[in-house]
Formats: C-alpha cells, sequence, structure tokens
C-alpha cells in the first residue's frame, strides 16, 4: 500500500470509528490512576504517552498542521507551539481544577481539526480571512491541553504526589506525540514522492475536514443528549 492510501484510510478510520473508543482513560488505567497516592511517575509517563497515541482527534489536527510543511524547522516551530500550548493548560487545568464541559472541549478539539483542513484547502484565502496560523496553532493546543486536563480530572487524581505524577503524564504525551508525529511525517514525506500527493492532497484533507465534523458532532450529541465523554 503506498503511504498516501495508508493516510487517507488512518483518516477515513477516524471518521468512522465509534466514541467508546476514543482517547478517554479508562478500566484497569482509570482504576490505577485513581488509587495511586504519591509520587509514581513511570506509569504515569506511559498512561501519557498511551493517551496521546490513542488520541485520533489531537493527531488529526497535527497531521493537518503538517500536512504542507516540508521544512523540518517549521514542522519543529508548529510543534513546539502546541505542545507549549496543551502542556500550559493541562498542567494548569489540573492544579487549578478548572471546570469545563468535557464534551465542548472535544467539540472544540474537533473543530480545531476542521480549521486547520479549511485552511490546508486554501479556504480562508477565498473569504479573505486568515488567522496567523503559529496563533491559531498555540490557541488551539491550549485547547487541547485543556482536553487532556478535563480526562485527567474527572478521575479524582489524590493529590499526594500529583503535581510530579502530573508532570510525568505530560512528559509522556510528549513522548507519544513524538513517536505517533514521527510515523505521520514520515507517511506524508513518502507520498510525496509520489505523483498521486498532487491528486489526492485535496482529497485527504477534506477527509480531514469531514473527520473533524464528525468527531465534533458526536460530543455535541453528547452534551445534548446527556451522553458519556470519550
Amino acid at each position: 500500500m503506498k503511504p498516501g492510501h495508508l493516510l487517507l484510510a488512518l483518516v477515513g478510520a477516524a471518521v468512522l470509528v465509534e466514541p467508546a473508543f476514543a482517547h478517554a482513560i479508562g478500566g484497569k488505567d482509570a482504576a490505577f490512576v485513581a488509587n495511586t497516592v504519591g509520587p509514581d511517575p513511570l506509569p504515569f509517563m506511559y498512561l501519557g504517552a498511551k493517551h496521546m497515541v490513542t488520541g485520533y482527534d489531537h493527531l488529526a489536527f497535527l497531521a493537518g498542521v503538517i500536512f504542507f510543511l516540508y521544512r523540518m524547522k517549521d514542522v519543529l516551530l508548529y510543534v513546539s507551539l502546541f505542545s507549549l500550548g496543551h502542556s500550559t493548560t493541562l498542567i494548569i487545568g489540573v492544579l487549578t481544577n478548572v471546570a469545563v464541559s468535557p464534551f465542548l472541549v472535544d467539540a472544540v478539539i474537533g473543530l480545531s481539526v476542521c480549521y486547520k483542513a479549511f485552511e490546508n484547502l486554501g479556504g480562508f484565502r477565498q473569504i479573505g480571512f486568515q488567522l496567523d496560523t503559529r496563533i491559531a496553532v498555540l490557541g488551539f493546543g491550549l485547547v487541547h491541553g485543556l482536553g487532556l486536563a478535563t480526562k485527567l480530572q474527572e478521575l479524582h487524581l489524590n493529590p499526594n504526589g500529583l503535581v510530579v505524577n502530573l508532570i510525568s503524564f505530560n512528559v509522556g504525551v510528549e513522548v507519544g506525540q513524538m513517536i505517533a508525529l514521527s510515523l505521520i511525517l514520515g507517511a506524508i514525506t513518502l507520498w510525496r514522492l509520489h505523483s498521486s500527493f498532487t491528486r489526492f492532497a485535496a482529497a485527504a484533507n477534506v477527509l480531514l475536514f469531514f473527520a473533524g465534523v464528525v468527531l465534533a458532532g458526536q460530543q455535541i450529541a453528547g452534551y445534548f443528549l446527556g451522553g458519556t465523554p470519550s
């Protein structure tokens, strides 16, 4: 399978996946976190990495961010801005116990995927509006971090060792992000070597936009229908 076809398949899977398979912390992981008393950095690093690798909404946004970035310094710049944003609200959100509906936060995360795909398609140039991409990526990074914070707040973490465990979780998130992003960037880079990239780049971003619509729609429906946050 060509890298481009694989990427299209992954985006399509994100559209079709059920909310129950989202990246919320549940089961044994949730029980472990809720029952942890005192610092336990390594397991929290593992959980942070796992959370990001399975967080297809976060990864879909990052895929949109790097889709048309050809220079590594630009990739590092935008990924760093995103990391700065989500690290800030992840830590502050949990420590200050910011109360935000996880449905609404995750809906905005879905819309962030739509935003980046629409930008990649040249939509904002067509309507004469263009927000500085650096500001947009940082801003959406803040929202994504708040989404991570709401997932942890639901587990009622023990205050004993909270700071160490929270920082460890965040480090794990960064590690997981680097692993997943390396795979995505590698697939896109290989795809660019094929003529199909030019033909199907727009189609990939249309799928990415649709994935964002579905992700946001699931959360908005959950908010009004009283479902379980994903």
